[in-house]
Formats: C-alpha cells, sequence, structure tokens
C-alpha cells in the first residue's frame, strides 16, 4: 500500500495548538508518512520550545531559522527554508493551518513547486485588509486544493470568493481539540476563582504599538481593576512597549499583575478560573466561547463572528466606555449566555485526516 507522503507546516504559538492534534491523528493513519517543518517564526523559548513540551508535539523533522524582522522579511527566509525542505522530503501534500506569516509563506512555496496544500482553519474572514492576517487568508485560500473550515460563515466566504465547493470541509475547529485534551488530562474544570479575576491578553501592533492607543487601554484596564484583579501575561512585544512609552507606572499603580508570557496548559487554567477574559488573540475568542466565559475583544472586526452571534464573545474595538458598561453587566450577572457551536467537539483532527487520507 502507497503511503502518502504529507509535510505539516507551523511557526508560532496559535499554529502549535492548532497542528498538534493533526500530527498526532496523522501519525496514527496507515496510508500516510508525515513530516513535521518548524518554520522558526515564534523563536522565543516560552512561545516555541514550551508549547511543543505541553502540547506533546513531537520533534521538528525539519527547523528553519527565520527569526524577526519585517513582514517581507520574514516570509521571505520562511520560503527559502520551506523550498529547501520540499526539495529534499518531496511532500505529495503540504498542511498548513491559521494566518500568520508561515502560512501564506508555505502556499505560495507550494503553489510554485506544483505541491497540494490543505488549508485548516480556511474561510476566516475580518474584510479588514489592513490586518496582515486578513492577506495571509485570502492568498491561502486562494491556492489551497482542500479548504477545511471551523463553521458555516466561513464555508459561504469561500464560495463567495469563487472557490469550489467540492474543495471546501466543514470539520470544525482543531483548537477545541487540544483544549478539550489539555482540560481532560490536566484535569481542569470551569470554575470562577475566589477571590474574581480577569484574564487578559494584548499583543496586536494595532493596540500595542500606538502610545496614545495604549494609554487609553491600560487607563481603562486601571479603572476595571479597581473592582477585579487583572492578570496579565503580557507578550514581549507589549512589555517593550510600555515601557517604551512610559507606562509602567499605569499598570504598576493599579491592580493589574504583569508577568510574563504563560504556556499553554496555565494560559487553558487562567481562563477556566476568570469570571471574564479581555483579549485581542483569536484563539481567546474560540476557547473562551467554548468554556461559555464572558469575552471581551479589543478589536474593531472579529474573523471569527460565530464566536459573538452564538458564544460569549463582544467586539469591544476602541470604544472603551462599551468596555466598562459590558463589564459591569458581568458584575451583576447580566452578561449573556453562550452556546458551543457544531463540531466544536475535540474530534476535528480526526475528521480532517479521514478526508486528506481519503482523497489524496
Amino acid at each position: 500500500m502507497k503511503k502518502f507522503k504529507i509535510a505539516f507546516i507551523a511557526g508560532t504559538r496559535p499554529n502549535f495548538i492548532k497542528i498538534a492534534p493533526l500530527l498526532a491523528e496523522a501519525d496514527r493513519n496507515p496510508k500516510l508518512r508525515n513530516v513535521f517543518i518548524h518554520s522558526g517564526q515564534h523563536y522565543d523559548t516560552l512561545m516555541s520550545d514550551v508549547f511543543l513540551k505541553e502540547l506533546g508535539i513531537r520533534k521538528p523533522d525539519h527547523h528553519i531559522d527565520s527569526g524577526s524582522g519585517s513582514h517581507a522579511e520574514q516570509t521571505a527566509k520562511i520560503m527559502l527554508g520551506l523550498e529547501e525542505a520540499f526539495k529534499k522530503i518531496n511532500p505529495d501534500l503540504v498542511v498548513v493551518v491559521g494566518d500568520v506569516n508561515t502560512t501564506m509563506a508555505a502556499s505560495l512555496v507550494s503553489s510554485k513547486m506544483l505541491i497540494k496544500i490543505a488549508h485548516v482553519e480556511a474561510g476566516l474572514r475580518s474584510f479588514d485588509r489592513t490586518m496582515p492576517e486578513e492577506i495571509n487568508r485570502l492568498v491561502t485560500d486562494q491556492l489551497s486544493d482542500f479548504l477545511f473550515t471551523t463553521s458555516p460563515d466561513s464555508h459561504i466566504n469561500l464560495e463567495n470568493e469563487g472557490i469550489s465547493k467540492h474543495k471546501i470541509f466543514f470539520t470544525g475547529n482543531v483548537m477545541i481539540d487540544s483544549l478539550v485534551k489539555t482540560m481532560e488530562l490536566k484535569k481542569i474544570k470551569v470554575k470562577p476563582s475566589s477571590p474574581p479575576y480577569c484574564y487578559l491578553t494584548l499583543h496586536r501592533p494595532s493596540n500595542v504599538d500606538d502610545e496614545n492607543t495604549l494609554r487609553k487601554i491600560l487607563n481603562t484596564l486601571a479603572e476595571i481593576s479597581k473592582k477585579i484583579k487583572i492578570v496579565f501575561p503580557a507578550h514581549p512585544r507589549t512589555i517593550a512597549n510600555i515601557k517604551k512609552f512610559k507606562l509602567t507606572s499605569l499598570v504598576k499603580g493599579s491592580n493589574i499583575e504583569l508577568k510574563k508570557p504563560v504556556g499553554y496548559i496555565e494560559s487553558v487554567k487562567l481562563i477556566a478560573g476568570a469570571t471574564l477574559v479581555i483579549t485581542d488573540s483569536g484563539g481567546l475568542q474560540e476557547e473562551t466561547t467554548f468554556m461559555k466565559i464572558p469575552c471581551f475583544t479589543l478589536r474593531k472586526n472579529t474573523e471569527r463572528p460565530i464566536t459573538v452571534e452564538i458564544g460569549t464573545n463582544t467586539i469591544i474595538g476602541d470604544d472603551y466606555t462599551l468596555l466598562t458598561k459590558k463589564f459591569a453587566e458581568i458584575m451583576n450577572g447580566q452578561y449573556k449566555t453562550g452556546k458551543i457551536p457544531k463540531y466544536w467537539d475535540g474530534k476535528s483532527a480526526q475528521r480532517i485526516i479521514n478526508v486528506i487520507a481519503d482523497k489524496l
């Protein structure tokens, strides 16, 4: 029996969460031979090595030293490294996940080398092309041969862009696969902590690279922290900008606990025990929806509208008055109760790998 050679590509913290269940499921499939390539987009130990270990991801077969730089520099380095790797591996299919530079770089190289592409988490759209991730999504989806979606709206987005429905498969959310497995293994229960706290993450350039915006956010959070403790594992870029803009006093003078980035397991524990989550992360919008924890997203849009429509997420944008208003709803027990979307059940990787093994 011929075995198909599959190259799985990941390079950032959210990528690792998505690739872990896929790689584990593929390694169990007798029809597949699997290679794991780390693009090196996240190279800090706390952003890479810790996640690989905690998620049980095996050592990469190839590791590209792409490092930091502009979007163009980083993408170019990843493309050069992947081209060399693909020449050696000669894969039948390249699997990419999410919407980071690694995702688009792998898709471009694969397409030029006439290698089939599978995109996991296809069809997500914020309809905001100022976001680099939106460009990565659009390019990747146009080049992909297999498009695996997390929700029905993604399916609609792809068909509206002229992609054949025969390429699109509604298989659910692999991030929830990792979440379910971790909660079961570590016996993590959703239970509000006493005393209560808010879990905060903040890393997007639109929030942390502009001094005025970051100041407004921290001022609002400092007010909220008068009523509830805020636990803030800060991205290295965010910490650097807090210092650069001389905003440290806003944090130190409030009930905000600033910490170094936490690993995946610790992040899941923090969500499960939180009264609410404030974030600009895509993944946390999904994880809080699954755990039915109130989530406020500090972005003007989301590529995951299902987390707002039936989940626990609210888009705050830059309306910090709305943030304090919604926070008051939670404290008064008036905030909405969400539902878990279809196929967010911990079995998405199994559905995806079954399609790949059957259709190749």
